[in-house]
């Protein structure tokens, strides 16, 4: 049984970062205002997963329809595979589950889009799967926000984790002083 420090407090050491499905087409049908909180916030997870060493898995559902990931976002993550998909769960791809195993890491904090849909699918597996998911709720989005609301409910009676941006952050660097807080406090000011 985990321990509540262990279920609650992130550690860059153990954590992969995952952003499902930012996609150009699927951002069109999305609340521009709320998008552009998703993207900073995102933005703000990428810097500093890169910074601390946190593995990233990007994926993309169904690339020829949706489109890839968006721009602002890839210039963030060079360095990260991007998954193609054509399950709603992440962990229905193969590759996906191969690469999470492959990081030894069992703290997954997921972003990305939509919420009732892919993002809750692939919680729930990660979940069932043994690991303990942080999500971070102003870093994921639906195209009605009493859907995300309601994904957010479930995956927290399942046993995930809801979390923001910002605590992600300051859990990842654990102290201030150090070169990474001066670096990356700068992003959430």
């Amino acid at each position: 049984m985990l321990t509540v420090r262990q279920q609650f407090f992130l550690n860059a050491s153990d954590s992969v970062l995952v952003v499902i499905d930012v996609q150009g087409r699927l951002c069109k049908a999305m609340d521009e205002q709320v998008l552009a909180g998703l993207i900073a916030n995102t933005g703000v997870l990428l810097e500093s997963a890169a910074e601390l060493q946190v593995p990233v898995l990007v994926t993309e559902q169904y690339v020829k329809g949706l489109g890839e990931t968006l721009p602002v976002l890839q210039e963030k993550m060079t360095e990260a595979p991007r998954l193609e998909k054509m399950t709603f769960s992440c962990c229905g791809c193969s590759d996906f589950v191969e690469q999470i195993r492959a990081t030894g890491r069992r703290q997954i904090v997921v972003t990305g889009m939509e919420t009732h849909v892919c993002v809750l699918q692939t919680v729930i597996e990660l979940l069932d799967a043994g690991y303990v998911v942080h999500l971070v709720q102003d870093a994921v989005m639906s195209r009605s926000e009493q859907n995300k609301q309601a994904a957010i409910g479930m995956m927290q009676q399942a046993g995930g984790v809801i979390t923001c941006t910002e605590s992600v952050l300051f859990q990842w660097l654990k102290a201030a002083g150090t070169d990474s807080f001066r670096k990356l406090s700068k992003l959430v000011k």
